[in-house]
């Protein structure tokens, strides 16, 4: 179990007891401010521990829902525009508006690990939001999964996800076209 620094020193009051329990080899340390019982985490686990308001989004949440095959250089990680800000080399952060942040946030299993991801109705809203950021191949790969994939899409909601953004008319005949 992973266990965040103010969640150890509620549970053993002190910092030497958590040095000793360190030492003893009852807890190890993982990074900065991140303990476990076990030597051995995830990192999906670790991350979701340290930025638990993240959402996995873009290329990680492509990745995660089988839509590529390409491993993602950095998590990529969904926050509220006014979050505190992330400094860790293995996230990237996209900031959404507040009304934005909440739509297709769901849950996934990945290697025994609950991470909140957006769901894949959502992914194919940001797929096209972002389509001239992202490359053309890596672009058409993901469309192409999704054309595979059309018939098991919630088309409800993604009608309802596309009604919450300001280009709504853009998305719904992009998705037409390109998936539908």
């Amino acid at each position: 179990m992973i266990l965040l620094y103010k969640e150890l020193i509620k549970q053993y009051k002190s910092d030497y007891e958590i040095k000793q329990l360190i030492k003893e080899g009852k807890i190890f340390k993982i990074e900065r401010g991140v303990y476990s019982d076990n030597n051995n985490v995830n990192y999906l686990e670790v991350l979701t521990k340290k930025y638990p308001n993240a959402i996995f989004t873009l290329d990680s949440a492509f990745y995660y829902h089988n839509l590529t095959d390409v491993i993602p250089e950095k998590e990529c990680l969904a926050l509220k525009r006014n979050s505190t800000k992330i400094s860790d080399d293995r996230v990237k952060v996209v900031y959404y508006q507040d009304n934005l942040f909440e739509l297709g946030k769901s849950t996934l299993k990945i290697n025994g690990v609950d991470i909140q991801i957006y769901d894949k109705e959502r992914m194919l809203i940001e797929l096209i939001r972002n389509r001239k950021t992202l490359g053309f191949d890596y672009y058409k790969e993901i469309i192409g999964n999704y054309r595979e994939i059309k018939d098991s899409l919630n088309t409800k909601k993604i009608a309802e996800y596309i009604s919450k953004f300001a280009i709504e008319n853009y998305l719904y005949d992009v998705i037409m076209k390109e998936v539908f």
